[in-house]
């Protein structure tokens, strides 16, 4: 029996061992270091550097600094002779009965002592390196299978997102379908009640009176205030040292949010404003022969509708859906003058689309309104109250009417403004103004005041003929406001 001397394995003679050798490992032979013969284990190159070298022979110099160790294969160069010395001493003429078996991995070159432990460690070399030969396609699987999950999952949340950004700004706008003015004033009645700030009798009295204006479609006039253009006029006739001149719209009564509408029902209050103006102008008796007294909001929103089945600006109503009644849907500039036009009242929307002055202010907006009171109004008098309706102010988020301009001796414009977001009580404070005019405030924004990045403008200049109405309302299929540049 002979084994091996570099893998171990057994076998019956001395010839086949050297067999073995020569077809296994012929690039592992050991061979002699003083002569080069090889031999099929160690033992047989101990027995061989007995018999043929009896002596001590001295080591072959390398001649190559590329010269390998004939033990373990390892480059010695010139310092072979020490390296066989120092790392294989023991194949040169120890017992090699006595020393351990040694077996070197062939894939890392790490020495085991036990061949079944070289074979579990070299197994773990062909695991490592077939996962990544066999498995790299199933690699690939996976990390696409996750990276469209992960996409899946990010388009999912992105759409939950614009839908919780969409149903903000429904709820914004008014377009939720959360109930209208009428749902809104009773909550807002109950929570009033509840936090004992309203009586139960008079919960149910206000009730009864919402109700049959709401039956009548007309505005119950609590938010109501009239007589403060007039009570203007005497003030600035009197009072007032720092005015050159003034133009004021013709009477105009100021609407308040109520309980209803607090929160989205400017445009419907700037309606009834200007429509208070109208209603006590006999230039505009024909048009408005079936409106006697102000509309409610639920009715304005009724009429709106009514516009929009005429054929007024459908691209608008189709943002609403064709649909305001029930609702607490927000209102501009295109839905008053869809309005306004079907009730054949003349009107134009001029958009200042841009700041035209320093630090985002808005001189031409000024000049524009002082021209549309100034025009056919000029002469010497401080006061002019003209037969001029107010105009429809609107800006991103909120909508006020101006019923007057004031110029300075400094030649400074003053644009005064009713806000529906102003209650009756101050309001009121207008119609005894005291005679430094501290009231006032309440009204007049200078142009440092207004500077939001655009404006538009309803304003009403007469009444159409039925063919006129007729051709705004097919013009109005591409409506387009005009731009000051």
């Amino acid at each position: 029996m002979s084994v091996c001397g570099i893998c171990g394995q057994v076998l019956p003679s001395e010839a086949a061992a050297r067999r073995h050798v020569n077809r296994a490992h012929p690039d592992r032979q050991p061979r002699c270091p003083l002569c080069s013969a090889a031999a099929s284990g160690y033992e047989e190159l101990r027995q061989h550097v007995e018999a043929a070298h009896p002596e001590p022979q001295p080591l072959p110099r390398a001649r190559s600094p590329e010269l390998e160790c004939p033990f373990c294969g390892e480059a010695a160069g010139r310092q072979l002779e020490a390296h066989v010395r120092a790392r294989h001493e023991r194949l040169l003429g120890a017992d090699t009965e006595n020393v351990e078996q040694l077996y070197e991995c062939p894939i890392c070159g790490l020495t085991c002592t036990d061949i079944r432990i070289l074979e579990e460690h070299v197994d773990l070399h062909l695991e490592e390196h077939s996962f990544p030969e066999g498995g790299s396609s199933g690699d690939l699987e996976l990390a696409q299978q996750l990276q469209s999950e992960e996409d899946k999952q990010q388009r999912l949340d992105e759409e939950k997102r614009e839908k919780e950004e969409f149903k903000k700004l429904q709820r914004q706008y008014g377009l939720d379908s959360s109930g209208g003015y009428k749902k809104q004033f009773l909550n807002n009645m109950e929570r009033e009640v509840n936090r004992g700030r309203m009586q139960p009798f008079e919960y149910h009295k206000r009730k009864a009176d919402m109700m049959e204006c709401l039956a009548f479609g007309i505005d119950d006039g609590k938010t109501k205030t009239s007589g403060i253009t007039e009570a203007l006029c005497k003030y600035y006739q009197n009072e007032n040292k720092d005015v050159r001149r003034v133009w004021l719209s013709a009477g105009v009564d100021h609407f308040h949010s109520s309980l209803g509408d607090k929160g989205w029902g400017c445009g419907y209050r700037n309606f009834q404003m200007l429509l208070s103006s109208l209603l006590q102008n006999s230039l505009y008796n024909d048009c408005l022969r079936d409106i006697a007294l102000i509309p409610s909001i639920p009715k304005i929103q009724s009429m709106i509708e009514d516009a929009w089945k005429e054929g007024f600006d459908p691209h608008g109503a189709s943002h609403f859906n064709n649909r305001l009644c029930g609702s607490k849907a927000w209102i501009g500039a295109c839905e008053i003058y869809s309005l306004l036009t079907s009730l054949r009242v003349k009107c134009q929307i001029i958009d200042f689309h841009k700041p035209t002055g320093p630090t985002g202010t808005h001189p031409r907006l000024f000049e524009w309104i002082l021209r549309y009171y100034s025009t056919d109004n000029e002469g010497a008098a401080k006061v002019v109250c003209t037969s001029r309706p107010p105009v429809y102010l609107q800006h991103q988020g909120h909508s006020r009417t101006v019923v007057g301009i004031e110029e300075k001796k400094n030649k400074a414009l003053c644009l005064l403004l009713f806000d529906p977001g102003c209650p009756s009580q101050e309001m009121q404070k207008l119609l005894k103004l005291s005679s430094d005019g501290t009231s006032l405030k309440l009204l007049r924004k200078f142009m440092g005041s207004l500077k939001e990045k655009q404006y538009q403008i309803v304003t009403v200049n007469g009444v159409l003929t039925l063919e006129e109405k007729t051709a705004r309302c097919l013009a109005s299929r591409v409506l387009t406001s005009e731009k000051i540049p």
